[in-house]
């Protein structure tokens, strides 16, 4: 089953690490840069990573990418 990962964006600058080591990872995404939605979903920071319904602050989802990462190049 494939995931869905929205990386919820408001181009700050952990916002544009997070994009890129996204990015480097080669990690499918869809990027959210509506703030209204990010209020509604209860979000008082940013970035944020939702890999299918579960929410991860920047340094989750840092963890995420690089456990990620390991795994792809242990296959």
């Amino acid at each position: 089953m494939a995931e869905t990962i929205v990386f919820h964006n408001t181009h700050c600058p952990k916002c544009r690490i997070l994009k890129l080591k996204l990015d480097m990872a080669k990690i499918n995404y869809v990027e959210n840069n509506d703030m209204e939605e990010m209020i509604s979903k209860g979000f008082t920071t940013s970035p944020m990573l939702e890999v299918n319904t579960k929410i991860l602050n920047y340094n989750e989802a840092i963890t995420w990418i690089t456990e990620k990462e390991s795994f792809i190049e242990d296959k």
